[in-house]
């Protein structure tokens, strides 16, 4: 008989938390990239307006009132949408390394697959939180659907750790 899921957390082993930390510098290292490509585009985007504007023959082409409107404009989106960005998936990571927890969460078996194009084997659980996991061969011929199943993940990023 299925019941109910319960969840409960725990302290991070040292390798996942050592997982987190290369995750969460790869990300910043990924948005101080984006970033930095963002802002030069805040200033060539203008530019490259105003040589067209020119090229069409407009009178005042170069203004500079113009290009640095354009340019405000254009990095006040880039640094908006980057720390929304960074409040959304990079800031839970953080929260995650600074608690130093995991939540471990008891789920059931409800379907078993094998996809036999990559050779990997599947369980689709009822979590809310992963909908399927891939399994070892080993726990696939051993479990049957229905049976408990406990996944691991990150507290606040929801990053999926691990079964067992």
């Amino acid at each position: 008989m299925i019941t109910g899921i319960v969840k409960y957390n725990e302290p991070l082993e040292v390798e996942e938390l050592q997982f987190l930390e290369k995750k969460a510098a790869t990300d910043r290292s990924n948005y101080y990239r984006v970033f930095q490509v963002m802002m030069i585009g805040s200033f060539v985007i203008p530019f490259a307006g105003a040589w067209y504007r020119a090229i069409d023959g407009m009178e005042d082409a170069f203004s500079p009132l113009r290009y640095f409107a354009t340019a405000g404009v254009l990095v006040t989106l880039s640094s908006v949408s980057t720390y929304i960005a960074y409040r959304t998936y990079l800031r839970k990571v953080r929260l995650d390394i600074r608690d130093k927890t995991k939540t471990i969460e008891k789920s059931h078996i409800m379907k078993k697959v094998h996809i036999a194009t990559k050779d990997t084997y599947h369980f689709y659980i009822d979590s809310a939180i992963k909908l399927s996991i891939e399994v070892k061969l080993e726990d696939y011929l051993l479990m049957n659907t229905g049976d408990e199943v406990s996944i691991e993940y990150a507290t606040h990023s929801k990053e999926y750790l691990g079964y067992f």
